[in-house]
């Protein structure tokens, strides 16, 4: 996993590195404006908390849309999911899909190729092909709320594509356990954007 994680931020370094400004500028790439429509799709690790006090990664991936209506001022809409196959060697699988929804600002420098963007997000956490205790017995899928926290980097590629060099969210879940019923998890990412004006 670490040596995956590793290999992203490398390949992210590396395109950096090999796309100088003045390529850019010549390509015309930017931060976003307002009236921008931004789809994105993204890797996901996510480091996850067990009941038993040992940690977890969890892999999958995101679809985001985003739009920027005024200023820096933009919503997003967010679609992720996530699996982890026997947890800490405990026989007991993970699927995890959350959907939210909630405002992202986005700040850059004018003209700049990099954009920089805080959220905070809110919606359903799915979890299922699991266990999740209940008063009534055990159950193999659970809902509940899910909130999703942080920000990232876009870094213009062309004026149509951006490469999302990394996304750091708090995601918590509300999902049924034996112990508090909260899950605090930190979810990383990186991927490609597509802007539509």
């Amino acid at each position: 996993m670490h040596r995956l994680i590793s290999s992203m931020l490398l390949a992210g370094v590396a395109m950096l590195a090999t796309n100088s400004p003045a390529r850019l500028a010549a390509q015309g790439a930017s931060a976003p404006q307002s009236g921008t429509l931004e789809a994105a799709f993204t890797y996901n690790a996510v480091r996850a908390d067990a009941i038993t006090g040992k940690s977890f990664w969890m892999q999958g991936g995101s679809a985001q849309l985003h739009g920027q209506f005024y200023g820096g001022l933009g919503v997003v809409a967010d679609i992720a999911g996530m699996h982890v196959s026997n947890i800490n060697a405990s026989g007991v699988d993970l699927d995890l899909v959350t959907a939210t929804f909630g405002p992202r600002y986005t700040w850059s420098r004018s003209h700049a190729k990099y954009a920089l963007y805080a959220q905070a997000l809110a919606g359903l956490g799915i979890g299922f092909n699991s266990i999740f205790p209940s008063p009534a017995g055990v159950n193999t899928t659970g809902y509940n709320l899910a909130v999703k926290v942080g920000g990232g980097m876009n870094y213009g590629l062309s004026p149509h594509i951006a490469l999302r060099a990394f996304e750091a969210d708090w995601l918590r879940t509300e999902l049924p356990n034996s112990t508090t019923g909260v899950q605090n998890n930190l979810t990383l990412g990186a991927g490609i954007v597509f802007r539509f004006k």
